[in-house]
């Protein structure tokens, strides 16, 4: 609840509406992310996978409708990514793995003119939130020998680069802006 709130805070504060029209194209997107989702290109043994682009929905959103209602977009996703292939051993890794992460690529819509830089905050700040789940609750899971600060870099690096490359250069083979123009929002 705490989060929802401060989602709608920030919304409020970046005076982001929330109109039919943004709920309808944001919904649109995140039962799209969710389908890419499923086209995974290969899946990690304790979570995570390259997919064949499922994050440029709720990059879209962000950087079409703002940071404010790609956060919200993002924490709906995590929550549906939750349910559908869970990997929980502590209420606080929860929040690590899966609604911070995916919030984090509402990020992209800081930087509403350059899409790529927008992308890479987004990407950097997830990856952040999966690095200090997997420091402080797969450390375990490092092989003997090995940091678990190095395990966290390797294996989340592992499988969120490629998953960034592929969502930008989607970005760039897609008609981005077309896209965003027939999203018709009433308050623009």
């Amino acid at each position: 609840m705490g989060v929802l709130v401060m989602i709608f805070g920030l919304m409020r504060i970046r005076r982001e509406k929330m109109d039919t029209s943004v709920l309808i194209n944001s919904a649109l997107l995140l039962a799209l992310a969710v389908v890419l989702e499923q086209l995974r290109i290969f899946h990690m043994p304790q979570g995570g996978s390259v997919t064949a682009g499922a994050m440029v929905p709720l990059l879209l959103i962000a950087w079409r409708f703002g940071m404010g209602t790609g956060v919200l977009a993002g924490f709906a996703y995590g929550m549906i990514n939750m349910l559908q292939d869970p990997f929980i051993l502590h209420p606080v890794q929860v929040l690590f793995d899966y609604p911070l992460p995916f919030m984090a690529m509402g990020l992209a819509g800081i930087s509403r003119q350059h899409l790529y830089l927008g992308t890479g905050l987004a990407f950097l700040a997830r990856f952040g939130c999966h690095f200090i789940s997997g420091v402080v609750f797969f450390g375990s899971y490092a092989p003997e020998g090995v940091s678990p600060v190095w395990y966290s870099l390797v294996f989340n690096a592992t499988y969120l680069v490629p998953e960034m490359l592929i969502c930008c250069l989607l970005l760039k083979v897609l008609p981005v802006k077309k896209m965003a123009e027939r999203m018709v929002v009433a308050h623009n």
